[in-house]
């Protein structure tokens, strides 16, 4: 779910001759993207075993919480024995997989691409699937998980960048994302942000409707000026930050201990706040929210598709997606999912199915030298830019 904050983005000729077939935007275009791999046909008999990396919550064998499994089901349904190692960031997992160790991971959108150029990811035969159907139409054929018109993954559980505030602190209640820039001095040392490269986007996003002058159409396809400006946003809002944040547990503490009183946050922190008793509210603003939408995929260098692909349609499955979705705090990505949560609630605590306000979410995607917004006139700043800017931002 969450984006990495320490690899370098490290693109060859092959991989950013994949990278540039998907300048479209939200979807690839036609033709096909280079894999070490043919696509798949068929699913055959399940080598025995699959290894999997993942967030933390995505793969549950009862091992944290013998209530919480979909692990042994899926091994006992396909004899495919699951090995799985969680990871804390986008940049960690790009890493690990790039070992060629693992046969699946779960992918958001700032590490998609990259696994898709780096060719550590082979493409999907979506048809195999018979799950995909019932995924969420506005989740496929995106531009973080389909190149050139080609599929990548499963589409699996997504949200929104939420920004979050102390209802009896910050008065009156914020309806834009100035509470967290042009106006973070109200609070300043009890603003927070999300640590990570991709939370440029994020100022990005906020120039799009502030500063239309800068031309960012996209809040992933910045050219350098561009970069210059959300760059220098951030830094302003940098003397205001009392803290950045990747856990979302610790940062449901600092609001609740009330050294927080404003940032951004996912759903389920704004769930384990109020639990908590922290007095919060959330909203999407009125610029509009980033999000993430993970991804399914499965490794080029696989020495067991079957059992990869017997995952994939599993954990996309009606009862095995409601079940991640409820205990990590997303929305599910296949419809048939809300129909089997414990909390008859869940979806529409998380908007699960809402097109209208999924479209307000500009999903992670990362960026790259070729432009996502299109643009042929200018080379826009890559992954590996917004890393050395995000370490100049935090000093």
């Amino acid at each position: 779910m969450a984006p990495g904050t320490k690899a370098s983005l490290v693109v060859g000729v092959v991989a950013a001759a994949a990278l540039a077939l998907s300048a479209c935007g939200t979807s690839g275009g036609s033709g096909s993207a280079q894999s070490a791999q043919p696509v798949k046909t068929e699913i055959g008999t399940g080598e025995g075993q699959v290894s999997i990396l993942g967030w933390p919550g995505y793969v549950e064998d009862g091992s944290n919480d013998p209530a919480v499994d979909w692990v042994h089901p899926f091994e006992q349904e396909t004899q495919c024995k699951v090995s799985f190692k969680p990871f804390g960031t986008s940049d960690e997992a790009v890493t690990l997989m790039r070992t060629g160790q693992y046969d699946v991971i779960s992918a958001s959108g700032d590490a998609s691409l990259r696994l898709i150029a780096g060719q550590d990811v082979q493409p999907v035969n979506m048809s195999l699937l018979k799950n995909y159907p019932d995924i969420y139409p506005f989740l496929k054929d995106k531009a973080w998980n389909t190149v050139n018109g080609v599929n990548y993954g499963m589409p699996h559980g997504w949200g929104a960048n939420l920004l979050m505030y102390s209802t009896d602190k910050v008065t009156p209640a914020p309806a834009s994302w100035s509470a967290v820039f042009d106006d973070a001095a109200k609070n300043t040392g009890k603003v927070t942000a999300y640590d990570s490269p991709i939370y440029i986007a994020d100022a990005a996003m906020y120039l799009m409707a502030h500063k239309p002058d800068l031309g960012i159409k996209n809040p992933y396809a910045l050219d350098k000026d561009q970069l210059t400006a959300a760059v220098d946003l951030l830094k302003q809002q940098r003397t205001h930050i009392g803290e950045y944040w990747s856990d979302v547990v610790k940062e449901v503490q600092a609001f609740t201990s009330g050294s927080t009183v404003v940032g951004t946050t996912w759903q389920v922190g704004a769930n384990i706040a109020t639990a908590d008793g922290a007095k919060v509210a959330t909203l999407v603003p009125d610029e509009g929210a980033t999000g993430w939408s993970d991804t399914w995929m499965i490794g080029s260098k696989t020495k067991n598709p079957n059992c990869a692909y017997k995952w994939l349609d599993y954990i996309a499955s009606p009862k095995a997606n409601a079940q991640v979705a409820e205990y990590f705090g997303e929305s599910p990505a296949n419809a048939k999912a809300c129909e089997l949560t414990k909390d008859p609630n869940h979806c529409q605590t998380y908007h699960s199915g809402d097109a209208a306000y999924a479209d307000k979410i500009w999903f992670w995607t990362t960026p790259v030298a070729e432009c996502l917004d299109g643009r042929k006139d200018v080379k826009c700043t890559d992954y590996s830019e917004w890393t050395k800017a995000w370490t100049e931002i935090k000093g």
